[in-house]
């Protein structure tokens, strides 16, 4: 049995907050998180890059801020990347996200063609 003020305790960690830039949430709800899902804003992100790269063969997009929505790494490969340098790979990447970057703190991308 746990000791009577450690229910107290978890209820005040519970109350701890998370920053970010569109308001502030628990740090709770920061860290609900399975690995075997996404979170919200993975998918929304994931949903841009497939309409914006149809021939993507690969596409990761990863919450690195642990679920707050504050920081993504983002993992693509497509042949719209060929021939391009990397950080015009890279721009290419900002503009399709142009309206989700407004909310986040920061990006990673990571851009690839697939080998033939």
């Amino acid at each position: 049995m746990a000791a009577p003020g450690a229910a107290a305790a978890a209820a005040a960690a519970s109350h701890l907050l998370c920053r970010r830039s569109l308001g502030v949430v628990t740090l709770l709800q920061c860290a609900q998180r399975t690995f075997a899902s996404q979170t919200s804003g993975e998918l929304k992100v994931t949903h841009v890059l497939k309409e914006k790269f149809p021939q993507a063969t690969t596409i990761k997009v990863t919450d690195i801020s642990g679920g707050c929505g504050a920081m993504y790494e983002i993992h693509i490969e497509s042949e719209e990347f060929k021939d391009k340098r990397t950080v015009q790979q890279h721009q290419m990447v900002n503009k399709a996200l142009k309206e989700e970057i407004k909310s986040m703190h920061g990006l990673r991308i990571f851009t690839s063609v697939p080998k033939s």
